[in-house]
């Protein structure tokens, strides 16, 4: 019941919590999945970190597409509460709908290729961390901040396709909505990910 007072959260403390709760275990499978395997401890300052005894070919491989598996179903997981999210918070018309789903589906799609980026990065990263060179830090960074533009850019491509099918006020707030989102998933990624020792 409207109240006169503005709202300040675009998306409900309910909506807020599964969503977190979401987040937080896509992050704790990314963490699982760029491990690929048991690690050492951190090594104490000063002191080189211990390398695993390396898997088997053939174990590697297999731990490889169990983890890729898991990302995916928990990828496809997020998706899905993302448009219910989306759904919730988005007041469409019936008309609206009808062309809005269709877009929102594209723009979709194109947001998975720079996710697909990132999570090979990721990956990338996970398996040369504890021996980065300076030059495979300077590359990992420039390409993380890259991917960070792709997104931006892709937004920047989607809003007039939809502002032809839905207001400008509901184009801004559907971008809202997905920014915050997509700021609560990179939030929780970022946090699972191991910084590089200097």
């Amino acid at each position: 019941m409207p109240t006169g007072e503005p709202q300040t959260n675009a998306v409900p403390d309910a909506v807020n919590h599964r969503v977190r709760n979401h987040v937080l275990l896509a992050a704790l499978l990314l963490a699982i999945a760029s491990s690929l395997g048991a690690q050492e401890p951190a090594a104490s300052p000063g002191q080189k970190p211990q390398q695993p005894a390396a898997p088997s070919t053939d174990q590697k491989t297999t731990e490889d597409r169990a983890a890729d598996a898991n990302v995916d179903l928990m990828r496809k997981n997020i998706r899905a509460e993302r448009k219910k999210i989306v759904a919730a918070n988005m007041p469409l018309t019936e008309a609206e709908a009808t062309k809005f789903w269709p877009l929102y589906e594209r723009y979709i799609g194109e947001t998975i290729k720079v996710n697909d980026a990132r999570y090979a990065l990721i990956k990338e990263y996970s398996q040369n961390y504890t021996n980065i060179t300076d030059a495979q830090a300077d590359s990992y960074i420039k390409r993380w901040v890259a991917l960070d533009g792709d997104n931006t850019q892709l937004r920047i491509k989607y809003i007039p396709e939809f502002e032809k099918v839905i207001s400008h006020k509901k184009t801004a707030l559907f971008f809202q909505i997905d920014r915050r989102l997509s700021m609560m998933v990179e939030l929780q990624l970022a946090s699972q990910i191991p910084l590089i020792e200097p």
